[in-house]
């Protein structure tokens, strides 16, 4: 493997990183991992909010609605 193709690889991996990080941040400070009422709209929001990563602090909030189906009588 080229060094110069390995150096990129990692910068584009740290880059990945810090921007995950810096998400799971953001969703820590909106206490989103607080409480146990796991829904499909929490959990979609925290993940929508962790790739979100530095956007949040830009003025994205991203929010997701959903619902689960229910089943049949």
């Amino acid at each position: 493997m080229d060094t110069r193709t390995r150096t990129s690889s990692r910068v584009v991996t740290a880059i990945v990183v810090i921007w995950l990080l810096i998400g799971v941040a953001a969703a820590a400070q909106r206490n989103y991992f607080a409480g146990s009422d796991a829904s499909c709209a929490k959990l979609g929001t925290i993940v929508v909010t962790i790739v979100a990563g530095p956007l949040n602090y830009v003025g994205a909030n991203p929010k997701v609605d959903c619902e689960m189906p229910q089943p049949s009588r």
